[in-house]
């Protein structure tokens, strides 16, 4: 598991999730730089604020809603009324609350729920919310945003730091593995591994 140092033992198998406490961490310290461009918003001051928390949340919305609703139309409109929903809400935050991201997924979350059940609200058709999206499923959806993040850090990453990250968690292989099946030695592979967490540390604090 990464801790607050970012440090991991790769010497058995591991999952995406034992990288989770890094991306979390992540949106706790990370959210503050959005407050101001809440504010603007607030303020009417849209240009630039809105199009810089698009460019900064909307694909990862656009994954939530892929993920929750399985569909890409529904995933898309998703991302238009979650930010809808940040522009008629921006006036009455209050920071002490809560962060500009958790309102954001807040408002993500709410928006999957109606969409899911504007889709379902046929005769013959469920209308089971996903676990995500139900009443007992804050973990889930906690965990499922934390994976999002993380997968859009990865993707900036450089391809040999992605690699050995993916070779890791994705694929849960340890480190001899990895040295074994890219033919480098044992040491060269903790080396890049920790390289790579570095590079994901820096992209998660760009993200």
């Amino acid at each position: 598991m990464i801790g607050a140092d970012c440090s991991v033992s790769l010497d058995r198998g591991n999952s995406t999730s034992a990288l989770r406490p890094l991306s979390a961490r992540h949106s706790r310290e990370a959210s503050d730089a959005d407050l101001p461009l809440l504010r603007a918003l607030a303020d009417g001051r849209h240009d630039p604020a809105a199009g810089v928390l698009y460019d900064r949340y909307a694909r990862r919305i656009l994954a939530l809603g892929t993920r929750l609703l399985g569909d890409r139309a529904l995933a898309e409109d998703l991302v238009q009324e979650t930010f809808v929903g940040l522009l008629r809400a921006a006036p009455r935050f209050d920071a002490s609350r809560g962060t500009v991201r958790a309102l954001l997924f807040t408002i993500a979350r709410r928006s999957a729920i109606d969409l899911h059940r504007r889709r379902t609200a046929g005769p013959g058709l469920t209308t089971e919310l996903p676990l995500e999206l139900a009443d007992q499923g804050d973990d889930a959806f906690d965990a499922l945003v934390a994976e999002i993040d993380l997968r859009a850090a990865m993707a900036e990453l450089p391809e040999q730091h992605r690699e050995m990250l993916e070779l890791a968690y994705d694929r849960d292989l340890a480190q001899p593995a990895i040295a074994e099946r890219l033919g480098i030695p044992l040491g060269t592979v903790k080396s890049r591994t920790s390289n790579a967490l570095r590079a994901l540390r820096a992209a998660l604090d760009e993200t």
